[in-house]
């Protein structure tokens, strides 16, 4: 039998008409939470719309679940990217009886919602939050399938100094959990690797005219100048940096490798370099044939993250379905024992609930296009 648990997971039966009789699916509802609305929903839109290719694509397989036909629905929430909405989120996506959530996109609303789902006992799979802390809480429902911060932020040093020979490195984070936490790394991976940051500058996730920091920093000489945030910021950062006559390159890792990034940097956006999780997108073992399927669909190229909530949903679908059930009881487990075959590689987690082995990129804005250069870590 179908095995429901703790509360209804099940929605209204979906009927089915094939050659004159009515088939009832069990509706199996899954959640996806990111900002929809507000500066990030360009982001929100591209998570959403991945998940929603994987689902339609689980779905085509006609898939049973406890010997019963199933139809998988997506459920979206918006978070606007703020920590206290995502906790409201959360619980309405628990209240609906989801079986397991994809989500949130960052760290600061991911860290939050983690205990709500928790206290449920369903899964977090978090698709794009890099931040180590979502999974040092130590929540056995909290997953994620891309890289986090500590490993980004030491490769994003190390490629700093090896790599780009940097020697008068400055800094600037947005103060959100991601971007600080991101940029402590970088210093610290910058300073084990013999060198020292020659400024620290502070910015919030909100600051659009940078000058005052920029202003500071130019007169420190810096060669690298290293942004812990996201590329809505990373591209007037950009701009600006023209406009004052700073040679410096900058750099950033995680969030830069964008059409945003592009369409606002403009030919300011030469030359800027970002270290992303992952892959390339054609460079992933089912990125190019992703990449199609999700132009056709959507009439858009990839914003950012698709992949990864494709493959979110992909990985909590296969647990479920081996599992043979939607019961967190049964499906936790065989979901954190994945070793599942995704459009971004293979997924497996550790005792954390961290990717096991991931892979990052690193990527030059060349011609108006982010050109991946280097791929360092895991096994591509």
């Amino acid at each position: 039998m179908f095995a429901p648990f703790k509360r209804c997971t099940l929605a209204s039966l979906v009927l089915l008409t094939l050659g004159g009789h009515a088939y009832a699916d069990q509706q199996v509802l899954i959640g996806l939470a990111g900002p929809l609305t507000g500066p990030s929903a360009r982001i929100g839109k591209d998570l959403e719309n991945g998940a929603q290719l994987a689902i339609d694509a689980a779905n085509a397989r006609h898939p049973k679940i406890g010997g019963e036909a199933v139809t998988y629905k997506l459920v979206s929430e918006d978070d606007q990217s703020d920590p206290k909405t995502a906790v409201s989120v959360a619980q309405r996506l628990v209240d609906a009886g989801v079986v397991g959530v994809v989500g949130h996109w960052n760290t600061g609303t991911s860290i939050p919602a983690a205990r709500v789902y928790h206290d449920a006992g369903i899964a977090q799979v978090a698709p794009v939050a890099t931040g180590h802390a979502y999974t040092q809480q130590g929540f056995d429902t909290s997953f994620r399938i891309m890289g986090h911060d500590d490993d980004g932020g030491q490769v994003a040093g190390r490629y700093a100094l090896d790599t780009l020979k940097a020697r008068r490195i400055a800094v600037i984070d947005d103060r959100t959990a991601f971007g600080q936490g991101l940029a402590d790394q970088f210093v610290k991976s910058v300073e084990v690797g013999g060198s020292t940051v020659i400024a620290r500058e502070y910015v919030d996730d909100k600051t659009a005219d940078f000058s005052a920091v920029l202003t500071s920093i130019r007169a420190k000489n810096p060669d690298l100048i290293f942004f812990g945030g996201v590329d809505a910021q990373a591209a007037p950062l950009a701009r600006r940096m023209k406009q004052l006559g700073i040679k410096a390159t900058l750099m950033g890792a995680g969030g830069f490798v964008s059409q945003t990034f592009l369409s606002l940097a403009q030919k300011e956006g030469e030359g800027v370099i970002a270290l992303e999780p992952g892959l390339a997108v054609e460079q992933m073992p089912g990125g190019q044939a992703f990449a199609r399927q999700y132009q056709e669909r959507f009439n858009a190229p990839i914003e950012l993250h698709a992949p990864f909530a494709y493959d979110g949903v992909g990985v909590l679908i296969a647990a479920l379905e081996k599992a043979d059930s939607t019961d967190p009881e049964r499906y936790l487990p065989v979901l954190r024992a994945s070793q599942f075959q995704g459009v971004t590689g293979l997924i497996s987690f550790d005792t954390e609930g961290n990717l096991k082995n991931p892979t990052f990129t690193v990527y030059q804005v060349k011609d108006n296009t982010w050109q991946p250069v280097s791929v360092a870590g895991g096994k591509p």
